[in-house]
């Protein structure tokens, strides 16, 4: 883990997302599913957000623009400065035989490393609406289904080894569908690295703080 000074490259809209694209620097992109704190300027508190795009010599964050935080990270511009701190938590298995990346709405952001890491297998996305599934154009091999559909329902009768995010609702149906699913989780953070126990989830019997133990759990447990 490092903290350092980033520096804006790019700011791209992607139907109601920004892609905010970062000079690397000497930060390492970590493993796909893994996070990183951005400290938006002029809030106290920090933002998580996963890694979207690792393009040679930048970092790219997927933003939905929902509350004072993520509006002043969205609006950055070309040669702004942000403090970024990571790679934090523990991402996916990269391991696995037969990869179908499961995601909704902005549960997309790890999605294009993540494919990138693993060989651009399938992938299967839900959207509210066809201008939130404009994001879809950053995931090789993406499927796509929209409100009403669900991404569970469109899930194949063996839909192999599942690494999945998106809202609670869709992770808990996917963690019925297929136990064993990989699913990167998602709670209020305001340290990233154990201190302030906002995170802190049910896990088997107990709690754990997803900054820690997550952000990727396995499905079955909880």
């Amino acid at each position: 883990m490092r903290s350092e000074r980033l520096t804006v490259v790019a700011n791209e809209p992607i139907g109601p997302y920004q892609l905010v694209r970062l000079r690397r620097s000497g930060l390492d992109p970590g493993t796909p599913g893994q996070f990183f704190m951005l400290e938006a300027p002029g809030r106290v508190l920090p933002r998580p957000f996963s890694l979207c795009l690792a393009a040679q010599g930048e970092l790219g964050f997927l933003v939905d623009p929902i509350g004072p935080g993520t509006r002043a990270i969205a609006a950055l511009e070309p040669r702004d400065v942000i403090r970024v701190t990571g790679p934090l938590g523990n991402g996916f298995d990269l391991s696995v035989a037969r990869p179908l990346l499961v995601g909704g709405g902005i549960g997309v952001a790890p999605f294009p490393y993540l494919s990138e890491r693993l060989g651009r297998p399938p992938a299967l996305l839900g959207f509210r609406t066809a201008h939130h599934a404009e994001a879809a154009a950053l995931v090789p091999n993406a499927e796509v289904v929209l409100d009403p559909t669900l991404v569970t329902d469109a899930l194949p009768d063996d839909p192999g080894d599942v690494l999945a995010c998106g809202p609670e609702p869709m992770l808990d149906a996917v963690a019925l569908r297929v136990p064993g699913a990989q699913l990167a989780c998602e709670a209020p953070m305001a340290c990233g690295y154990g201190a302030c126990y906002g995170c802190v989830v049910p896990r088997d019997g107990s709690f754990v703080r997803l900054c820690i133990e997550g952000p990727v759990l396995l499905a079955g447990a909880a």
